[in-house]
């Protein structure tokens, strides 16, 4: 595939060289899932169950997609980062989406193009603990998860803002997370993670066909319809993807830029 533009100041800048890198290459048995048939509905973590996933007591599939029996659409991943910490990803998140346009490219430079936090002053406040700094901010993005760039507002919220039990925070199955709902393509997104020997597991979840409002969590799929599995599909194709790339090089540019909002 062919990669996403730079510009010359872009190329001027220290991490220009993840850039240059070949993508990392997601798992061969991930690879056939995104290519073969849906996960059994009946085996997908209802958004209702979300705390349930967070304390990693969930029944059902962690690696796959499918339309639930409702109509909305669900996504899972799990990746195994090498070399990777908690405070590292606890890092990222808010950084990739401030400064440089670059820092959201060299994640997929395939298919980001950029990523723009909209309180920047907040996000590079020094006295904000780096797993607080995505609460409450929200990032317009402009990638593309296999039909063409198209833009998305990644509204994050503080957990328990999304119905999230701050008290699983810190345990065995869920040192941190970061978590939201997206405007334009309506879904509730969530990614956790915790340590395991070698590294951290990272584990995403996606509901899709759900908005939030209030602190309410409003099913948008017209009853009778369904989100096409194509959406599913393509989600997920993107999200080995992604994460499988970002396990492979966050170790090198956390060491080097950590300091550096």
């Amino acid at each position: 595939m062919k990669k996403v533009a730079v510009t010359r100041e872009e190329k001027a800048l220290p991490y220009y060289k993840y850039f240059n890198r070949e993508m990392a290459e997601a798992p061969a048995e991930k690879v056939k899932i995104g290519e073969g048939p849906q996960n059994d509905p009946r085996n997908g973590v209802k958004l209702e169950d979300r705390n349930k996933y967070l304390s990693g007591e969930a029944p059902g599939f962690e690696v796959g997609f499918c339309v639930m029996e409702n109509g909305t659409g669900l996504v899972a991943n799990k990746t195994f980062m090498q070399g990777v910490t908690g405070e590292m990803l606890d890092w990222w998140f808010p950084w990739h989406s401030v400064g440089s346009d670059l820092r959201y490219k060299i994640w997929d430079n395939e298919d980001h193009y950029f990523a723009k936090a909209d309180k920047v002053e907040y996000v590079v406040d020094p006295n904000v603990p780096n797993s607080q700094k995505t609460w409450g901010v929200n990032h317009q993005i402009l990638e593309d998860i296999g039909s063409g760039p198209e833009p998305l507002l990644l509204c994050f919220k503080r957990p328990k803002d999304m119905g999230f039990d701050e008290s699983i925070l810190g345990t065995e199955k869920c040192a941190s997370l970061v978590c939201g709902y997206g405007i334009g393509t309506p879904a509730i997104m969530v990614h956790k993670w915790y340590p395991v020997e070698g590294g951290v597991m990272f584990e995403s979840r996606f509901w899709i066909g759900y908005t939030a409002k209030d602190g309410e969590f409003i099913k948008v799929v017209p009853e009778g319809q369904a989100i096409p599995e194509i959406v599913t599909r393509k989600l997920f194709q993107h999200n080995i993807k992604e994460y499988t790339n970002l396990a492979n090089f966050l170790p090198e540019i956390y060491a080097e830029e950590k300091d550096n909002f």
